[in-house]
């Protein structure tokens, strides 16, 4: 019997702030992906959007990154990744994802790397192209056999939004949907069957997009979660201790400074 493919779990977004819902997802996708014998998740990665992604109410990136960090500190698989958030300017879905594979593939390599290859998998950990982010695209994206899958961890939203006009370019949602694949955390109620079928380009590649149903009921949003800050109410257990300690002690999300 074959080996489980080797994969890693990358969500993107604003992060503002991050919640137990954002951690929950990567849980659920961990739980699902093994459940089928055909996957081995061996990390996870939230990538936090750049400051010039220009929403309503963002707080800086720097913040973001540090937030995310601290409710991450007792995970032992999943990690922040500031790349992102430390370019330019804001960049699409796609370019995070093509540069984190590079990444993942350098610190992991190929099942034949990881056996035979270990000093040198570890000098190619260490080298980081933040310069190139469009460098060998196309080639980037295949994947040979053996080598980890870098999955794309979303919610349902995230999904429905690629039919928003003008919000996604049609290469990139090809891209995403073919060479790196969808792991989509959806709510009873929901109904991301039906829109795979309504689109052309999912229902192509629907062999690749991996839907999970979270039964649990969790209503928990960044939106609600600013709500609740700004009219100083309380957010315990729904956003880790560590990250409530850092918004007061930076004053984040206030009634005069956050507006959405």
């Amino acid at each position: 019997m074959a080996a489980p493919g080797r994969v890693v779990l990358l969500a993107c977004g604003c992060f503002n702030p991050i919640t137990n819902m954002h951690l929950r997802l990567f849980e659920l996708a961990r739980d699902n992906l093994e459940r089928t014998g055909l996957y081995k998740v061996i990390e996870g990665i939230i990538s936090p959007a750049h400051d010039k992604y220009g929403k309503k109410g963002l707080v800086p990136s720097t913040d973001r990154v540090a937030m995310a960090q601290l409710a991450l500190a007792t995970s032992d698989w999943v990690r922040v990744d500031s790349w992102e958030s430390e370019q330019t300017g804001w960049l699409e879905t796609v370019k995070v994802a093509r540069h984190l594979k590079r990444q993942v593939r350098n610190k992991y390599g190929s099942m034949a790397d990881s056996e035979t290859d270990g000093p040198t998998r570890k000098r190619r950990k260490t080298q980081h192209n933040a310069n190139n982010i469009d460098e060998d695209a196309g080639s980037s994206t295949q994947v040979a056999s053996g080598d980890v899958q870098l999955k794309l961890l979303c919610g349902a939203d995230l999904l429905e939004s690629f039919a928003v006009p003008n919000l996604w370019k049609s290469e990139d949602i090809k891209e995403l949907a073919s060479d790196f694949g969808l792991v989509v955390i959806s709510r009873a109620g929901s109904n991301p069957e039906k829109f795979i079928y309504e689109s052309d380009v999912l229902s192509k590649y629907k062999s690749n997009i991996h839907l999970v149903t979270e039964w649990i009921q969790n209503e928990i949003s960044a939106t609600k979660i600013r709500r609740s800050l700004r009219r100083k109410e309380s957010v315990r257990y729904l956003v880790p201790d560590p990250v409530i300690n850092y918004i007061n002690e930076h004053q984040l999300y206030q009634p005069d400074t956050e507006t959405s």
